[in-house]
């Protein structure tokens, strides 16, 4: 018996570092793709804050640590993504946002919510409306709404898509310092892993939430729209 561990000790090395090959060339590989088709991470950044939140921002961050993005690229492709949106929802609010509840009474309760917000903490409100989980999504629609001009909307809007930007995209980096000091290389590994986890666990929750809606019995409460100047 005894004769046996010499050789199992040495499979287990062998597998090990095997293993350990096999990782770092898939990781030579990771990095390989991201440098030579960066461009487009940069519009997926882009687009998904347009039309998403902050979890891309948070793991692109991460990666910027370790130096397989650009941050102030991200950066900038976050903070024009998020601005850009949230633009086009306050437009849409603006020109068919009647219609668009009348159409769709299930949202009014949001905007209900986001009004009021609005109303008690004005410009406040516009700046850190993206940091309120559950009222965001239908907050600069329901500015559309408003009373609120587009030009007050606009400006502050473009600072507060840049504070939302900074922020997510400085507390990725950080955690990727982190993250690195703790884990050395296997943070790369670890940071990509995470990402199709958490992606994967916000559309379903996302799915969730729709099934919820439907399942909900639809409630017409009045909606105060004010004609916008």
């Amino acid at each position: 018996m005894p004769g046996f561990v010499g050789p199992a000790r040495a499979a287990v090395r062998t597998r090990f570092f095997v293993n350990g090959r096999y990782r770092k060339q898939w990781l030579m590989h990771i990095n390989q793709l991201i440098a030579q088709h960066g461009a487009w991470f940069y519009v997926v950044a882009f687009v998904w804050t347009f039309l998403e939140g902050e979890t891309i921002v948070l793991f692109a961050g991460v990666a910027a640590a370790q130096g397989l993005v650009n941050p102030f690229l991200l950066l900038a492709s976050a903070w024009l993504g998020s601005f850009s949106g949230d633009q086009c929802y306050f437009w849409l609010g603006r020109q068919f946002g009647v219609r668009l509840l009348n159409r769709f009474p299930r949202f009014r309760g949001g905007v209900d919510v986001a009004l009021h917000w609005l109303e008690r903490y004005s410009t406040g409100f516009i700046l850190s409306f993206r940091f309120i989980y559950g009222v965001r999504n239908f907050s600069s629609f329901a500015m559309g709404l408003s009373a609120v001009h587009w030009k007050r909307f606009l400006s502050l809007n473009f600072l507060a898509a840049g504070l939302w930007a900074s922020s997510f995209v400085g507390i990725g980096y950080f955690l990727g310092h982190a993250l690195h000091a703790m884990l050395g290389d296997v943070v790369r590994t670890f940071s990509l892993g995470m990402l199709v986890v958490f992606v994967a666990i916000l559309f379903g929750v996302r799915l969730l939430h729709r099934v919820q809606r439907r399942l909900q019995p639809r409630v017409p409460p009045g909606v105060k729209v004010v004609t916008p100047p």
